[in-house]
């Protein structure tokens, strides 16, 4: 799909009310394998690459500002007026700064081991991990990471979601991976005050990035948001816990709003 002057892959599945759902640092379409199966029986479901990222080529530099522009973009080019919003890791960013300044076009958000932004030793990282993504590319990250970012319980008892995780990072390349890093440092806050839509934060109880603390103080600053917990859950929290998720949305969007 062209966007922006840009080429952006983007997959559509169903019909029905949109549903918009935004990767995360290292993530792709396929981070939402087992959800868009089971949410394009009702909704139209709507998966990008960002830019940089998986099948979408670098075209440029990269910003949350860029990512929040291009998926106004996608939506515009499928003549969408609005949507349901679903986000993973640094898409919880993308996808609250849509809600705070395209508040018309997103009906709902769902933020998945979800950030308000990078604290500061985490932009420090991310900016260490852009070098060495360009000095060693993506092998160093991928082992590193499917250590850090998943529970426990994925690594031992579920070799496959570890095997995942450690393929989808591996196969990014390289040097969209550190602009998207060094876009993810830069990030600031969306304000919390101009988000009024209906909002569920899901994260795992193991989640270092959301941790189930700042979830919670996210969940405080979104007005009328709630948080749900996943017990044995790390980062990656619609890959580790497909079931889980799908079942939180589906309560979300069907059972506490009643949305059509």
């Amino acid at each position: 799909m062209q966007v922006n002057g840009k080429t952006l892959a983007v997959e559509v599945l169903g019909e029905g009310d949109a549903v918009l759902m935004v990767h995360g640092l290292g993530g792709t379409a396929n981070t939402w394998h087992a959800q868009r199966s089971v949410l394009a029986q009702s909704f139209r479901v709507i998966c990008p690459d960002l830019e940089g990222s998986g099948r979408s080529p670098l075209d440029g530099t990269l910003s949350i500002a860029s990512f929040v522009a291009d998926m106004v973009g996608v939506l515009d080019a499928l003549g969408i007026a609005s949507v349901h919003a679903v986000g993973h890791s640094m898409g919880t960013i993308i996808c609250q700064h849509l809600a705070a300044a395209h508040a018309s076009r997103i009906r709902s958000l769902a933020l998945l081991g979800p950030l308000a932004e990078p604290p500061p030793a985490a932009r420090t990282a991310l900016a260490e991990r852009a070098q060495l993504a360009r000095s060693e590319g993506m092998v160093p990250i991928a082992d590193a990471l499917v250590q850090a970012s998943l529970s426990v319980e994925s690594r031992v008892a579920n070799p496959a979601v570890a095997a995942f995780v450690r393929e989808i990072l591996m196969r990014q390349p390289a040097e969209g991976y550190a602009r998207t890093c060094e876009a993810l440092a830069a990030a600031t806050a969306a304000r919390s005050d101009a988000i009024r839509c209906p909002t569920v934060l899901i994260t795992g109880d193991e989640d270092r990035v959301g941790p189930p603390r700042a979830t919670a103080r996210l969940s405080r600053a979104i007005a009328g948001s709630r948080a749900v917990i996943l017990p044995a859950t790390g980062h990656w929290t619609p890959i580790e816990r497909p079931a889980e998720v799908n079942r939180a949305l589906l309560d979300f969007y069907f059972t506490a709003h009643g949305f059509e």
